[in-house]
């Protein structure tokens, strides 16, 4: 058994290993919770969850942490009046949850908010300030900034000169030594909430976005760990600041850097300006959760998903397809079936790197021979079928007969209005 997993800063694919074979541990970049999830945010939740699946399966034990940033510059803007902070936050992260769980998405192993971490991210601020590494602005802000000129490491995950890189656009730029320097902490202004403010060393303030996930991950996983995943557009600025921060406090940080492909919507790539924004509510309120899951899951994870109604319509119809053998075989030979290993080929094409899309056309190819023994009846060849296909769905979670579906609200929705938000 050899897994391959691609890491994004190598920019190869790397044999993974483990640092605990009994406990792999992986970090992912959970929502910022200013606003409700789009389905780009469910389709990395399930690129992660799906790899969690199979690590479990080859290796049997994953911790994984999956953060809830809940103090942001966002978080602060989109508040009102009538929603503080961390009431909008809060309202916003249960509709994260309640997306992830239609569709299957399973529960971290720890959930952290970030403004539960506030102490942690204190000591790595201040180990920072003792290397030489981060310096307390000069204007009384209380602004503390990481000096990326004393890191020479700055920039490797992206391969990036600091020189080509744009400045930082995180905090007012006056206390900064060098323009590319990002925030640690951010001292209080008299036009944000009283109670977004935190003592610190510094004076009060509350943290940068960086420093929080990197006070995170070692808290709840140690200095070093196995995975840090994430959205392809979270590689610059916060994953190479996140690394630089960590690593220059002389931490080992993430031995692998795992990032998703982001969504097209009817070929060009989803966002506010274009219109094309697509709601999870909205998605999951038009469609079944399992033919959403199963689109999001098609396509390999490191590439740009394209959306479109026909997506949907082609997702519906492969798990029909899947259904239908299932029932027909349960007719012929029952369903008191133990399961079996899975196919070799399935579980080689999810050792290289995540092979999804090659791991379906293995269950399809089984679905069609098991329904081509069904025709002559051969009895023992559609039980070892059903068998397979049980068994490669189930670790997929695409198990059309599965009872999370059936009781989830799984069942067809007939009419449909295939509509894209506009928003």
């Amino acid at each position: 058994m050899t897994i391959r997993l691609h890491d994004t800063r190598a920019q190869a694919l790397r044999d993974f290993v483990p640092l605990d074979p009994s406990n792999v541990t992986m970090y992912v970049c959970g929502p910022t919770v200013q606003s409700g999830p789009h389905i780009g945010h469910v389709r990395a939740a399930l690129s992660f969850d799906l790899l969690r699946r199979w690590l479990e399966h080859r290796f049997g034990r994953v911790t994984f942490v999956r953060n809830v940033t809940d103090i942001d510059d966002k978080v602060l803007l989109n508040a009102t009046d009538k929603e503080p902070w961390w009431a909008l936050a809060y309202r916003t992260e249960q509709e994260f949850t309640a997306a992830y769980s239609a569709v299957g998405i399973l529960p971290p192993t720890y959930e952290p908010r970030a403004t539960a971490s506030v102490p942690q991210m204190h000591e790595l601020i201040e180990t920072l300030v003792e290397r030489g590494h981060a310096y307390v602005a000069d204007d009384d802000s209380g602004d503390v900034y990481f000096n990326v000129r004393s890191w020479p490491e700055y920039g490797t995950l992206t391969r990036q000169s600091v020189g080509a890189m744009e400045p930082a656009t995180d905090a007012d730029p006056r206390g900064k030594r060098n323009p590319q320097d990002f925030a640690l902490w951010k001292g209080a202004k008299a036009d944000e909430p009283a109670d977004a403010v935190w003592n610190s060393p510094w004076g009060p303030g509350r943290p940068g976005w960086h420093i929080e996930c990197s006070a995170m991950a070692k808290r709840y996983l140690g200095a070093a760990f196995d995975i840090h995943g994430g959205g392809l557009d979270l590689r610059f600025p916060h994953h190479e600041n996140e690394l630089a921060q960590s690593t220059a406090a002389g931490d080992g940080f993430a031995q692998y850097w795992v990032h998703n492909g982001l969504v097209n919507v009817e070929g060009q790539k989803m966002s506010k300006s274009l219109g094309n924004y697509l709601l999870a509510a909205d998605v999951l309120a038009d469609r079944e959760p399992l033919v959403v899951r199963y689109a999001l899951a098609a396509a390999h994870y490191r590439s740009s998903l394209d959306l479109s109604p026909a997506s949907f319509d082609e997702a519906e119809a492969a798990l029909d397809r899947i259904r239908s053998f299932q029932e027909r075989a349960m007719r012929a030979v029952g369903d008191g079936l133990a399961g079996q290993d899975l196919p070799e080929a399935f579980a080689t094409a999810l050792d290289d790197d995540l092979g999804v899309p090659q791991a379906l056309a293995v269950l399809h190819e089984t679905v069609r021979a098991g329904n081509a023994a069904l025709d002559r009846g051969d009895a023992d060849a559609v039980a070892e079928a059903l068998r397979a296909v049980v068994s490669m769905t189930e670790l997929l979670g695409i198990n059309p007969m599965s009872a999370q579906w059936s009781a989830g609200g799984g069942g067809r929705r007939h009419p449909r209005s295939t509509h894209w938000c506009r928003r």
